[in-house]
């Protein structure tokens, strides 16, 4: 009999949140078997699960009953919003899990983790890292911050959309996604860096990516975002937006902790600077399009006409 069988499947689930990560998420868990209750403030986004789940008219009527809820939703600010600011969480039932997927201030979570505790709830800061393609795979690297207990009973839950990883305490899984979106911006810029150097310099960037991912510079970026910048494609994974908005929250931590982290310090300056050419929904692997802004010059162009292809 597997783990996600029996008394788990029982379960009422409310998911709310469905946007580029929120979708296949949900759709995970039904497909592991779980009972949901959908919300989300574009209410058509909802409405497209009405078949398989039900589809709750207020983030209160989300919360009112269920035995879990998780929320996926753009930052700290809607999140506070949604539940607490709108007083949606008053709706919560005793001994309720609330799981925050969503990628907020860690400070945040720790504010929103005694809140749910004063209602006699349990809470845990799980966000993810992987994408949508890793939301539709199921693999996903959810950074979980809370008690034992509330790990233990959410990892059959958080099994279904990835690999669950407990962290500490409440707000140090918001610690590990900002560690994360660190390395993921940091190594972006490395990225687009190297294929446009190679490429100006006459060497064929798809082979450069080629040879390089059997090396020590080997990694999901160069992998997954080179061959995004190589074919050009920029539909969003993980808009620029977000990348920057993640840059802002790794930057204040570190000055709030007394660091200075100039690499993150310089992506995020970046960033800004492509949002502020129009590019804040396109992938954050179109951070290529600001360097090839700064250089005037394409990757897919770049070649020297003067050296042998």
């Amino acid at each position: 009999m597997s783990d996600s069988q029996p008394e788990k499947l029982p379960l009422t689930i409310s998911f709310l949140g469905i946007g580029l990560m929120g979708k296949p998420m949900v759709n995970r868990l039904l497909d592991a078997g779980y009972r949901l209750t959908v919300w989300n403030r574009t209410m058509e986004k909802a409405q497209a699960f009405a078949d398989s789940a039900r589809v709750a008219a207020s983030p209160a009527d989300a919360v009112r009953g269920a035995d879990v809820i998780i929320t996926m939703l753009e930052n700290g600010m809607v999140v506070d919003d949604v539940l607490y600011v709108s007083s949606a969480i008053e709706s919560l039932a005793s001994k309720a899990l609330v799981i925050d997927m969503s990628s907020i201030e860690p400070g945040m979570a720790r504010c929103h983790g005694e809140r749910v505790a004063d209602l006699g709830g349990e809470y845990l800061d799980a966000p993810v890292s992987g994408g949508t393609r890793g939301a539709e795979s199921g693999t996903l690297s959810i950074m979980a911050g809370g008690s034992e207990e509330a790990f233990s009973r959410a990892l059959p839950i958080l099994a279904a959309m990835g690999k669950a990883t407990h962290i500490g305490p409440v707000g140090s899984g918001q610690l590990a996604k900002l560690a994360n979106q660190a390395i993921v911006g940091i190594t972006i810029g490395a990225v687009s860096e190297a294929l446009l150097l190679a490429a100006k310099g006459g060497a064929r960037p798809e082979k450069v990516r080629e040879a390089l991912l059997g090396g020590f510079a080997g990694s999901k970026i160069l992998e997954q975002h080179g061959e995004r910048m190589l074919a050009r494609n920029f539909t969003p994974g993980a808009p620029a937006r977000i990348q920057l908005k993640d840059l802002r929250m790794i930057l204040d931590e570190a000055r709030a902790e007394g660091l200075s982290l100039p690499l993150s310090q310089r992506v995020f300056e970046e960033y800004r600077a492509l949002l502020a050419s129009g590019h804040g929904e396109l992938d954050h692997s179109g951070l290529l399009l600001e360097l090839e802004r700064l250089n005037g010059v394409r990757l897919d162009a770049a070649i020297n006409p003067n050296q042998e292809s």
